[in-house]
């Protein structure tokens, strides 16, 4: 069993704590831990508008683009163990309106299939054919395996593999072979629970307005007040119904420390040792960016041109994700340490007074890293909930 410094870890803490009283995030919840260990804080408010929420330890949040190596990945992989398909398939051979015979299952997962990095679809696309008829008309913006550019239309395209290829709905199957078999009960897209257990994010899409440009004036969906319960994404929103591969899906630190657990001990029981060893190298050496299989790696710059959100202090072997609403989980398997970090850091604060969530995030981090690495030193293990 691991050991960490209780000092260390509570000034790792104090990190967030700071980021509420700041105004980085309206609130945070924090959970620390390895395979026998658990550590979970809550701090500042679930929501602050329309009502003041506390938050709470088993809050759900909106995990945004963390549904990628949540939902998505362990769903593709699973099909690739199964012998559905293998990782180097076209996605023609499976999705024949993606008519691109070069771009194969890898390259959406590393990210290197050349396509754009977003588009709102919902504008005029309805439901998984729409959309997977449009993003098969996108011109792709760089050869497929030569550059990493981090995309949603490529997540969009594998999920739309595993519907097509399970004959399921996206939600059925990820629940049957990921959810379920790791008890994380409280894991799904559109959430039915009383919404003051749930973290609440943006106040309208005035991100996506500004993003869809000159046709943003003639969509006449655009959603008004706080968004609570429902996924803040516009192309999981409007055009999926709230399901989507590459975002939307809601959880709670508990769930995602089940999740995290598999992936320390080698994907059991979803997932086998070799999909997991795979998954979690840099399968993008000498490009801009360090990619496994849907994973984010650390840099492998030793001077990266900016911080990174795992910070400096996590091993090389650490792999991760982030998510627009403020969600990240890093996995260090030679700390045998995950770090899970939920906030709601698009929900309206009064105002910031100090650092945001991006230089936050590295330095707590750092400091958890730090308390794990103090194993020698004589400190006593945190108990588990």
């Amino acid at each position: 069993m691991c050991a960490v410094d209780p000092a260390r870890l509570e000034r790792a803490f104090a990190v967030l704590a700071r980021g509420v009283e700041q105004g980085a995030f309206a609130g945070a919840v924090a959970a620390v831990g390895g395979p026998d260990q658990l550590v979970v804080r809550a701090f500042g408010h679930a929501a602050l508008r329309p009502e003041k929420i506390p938050m709470r330890t088993d809050t759900l949040f909106d995990l945004a683009s963390l549904t990628k190596v949540v939902a998505a990945l362990p769903a593709v992989l699973r099909l690739v163990e199964e012998g559905a398909f293998s990782l180097d398939a076209p996605v023609h051979a499976i999705l024949p309106e993606f008519p691109d015979e070069r771009v194969t299952v890898r390259h959406l997962l590393t990210h290197t299939g050349g396509l754009p990095a977003w588009r709102p679809l919902y504008l005029d696309c309805r439901g998984w054919d729409e959309y997977l008829r449009a993003i098969g008309q996108v011109p792709l913006e760089s050869a497929p395996g030569t550059r990493v550019v981090y995309s949603d239309l490529g997540f969009i395209l594998l999920g739309g593999i595993v519907v097509r290829v399970t004959g399921q709905p996206l939600a059925d199957f990820c629940k049957s072979a990921v959810f379920d078999p790791l008890g994380m009960a409280e894991t799904c897209w559109t959430p039915r629970v009383d919404r003051s257990r749930i973290a609440a994010t943006e106040e309208g899409n005035r991100t996506e307005y500004g993003m869809a440009g000159s046709r943003a004036a003639e969509f006449g969906r655009w959603r008004r007040g706080i968004f609570w319960g429902e996924a803040n994404d516009g192309n999981a929103f409007y055009g999926l119904d709230g399901v989507s591969s590459h975002a939307g899906l809601f959880s709670t630190a508990a769930d995602l420390a089940a999740y995290a657990r598999a992936w320390l001990r080698g994907g059991a029981p979803i997932l086998s040792r070799a999909a997991v060893a795979l998954a979690t190298r840099n399968l993008t050496p000498g490009q801009a960016e360090a990619r496994g299989l849907g994973w984010q790696k650390p840099p492998a710059d030793p001077l990266p041109a900016r911080s990174h959100s795992c910070g400096e202090l996590l091993s090389p072997a650490s792999f991760g994700h982030t998510g627009f609403t403020g969600t990240s989980l890093w996995i260090d398997p030679e700390r045998q340490l995950f770090v899970i970090l939920l906030t709601n850091r698009l929900h309206p604060v009064p105002r910031r007074a100090g650092p945001d969530l991006f230089a936050l995030r590295p330095a707590f981090h750092n400091a958890v890293a730090a308390a794990w690495d103090c194993a020698d030193e004589g400190g006593e293990a945190p108990e588990t909930p």
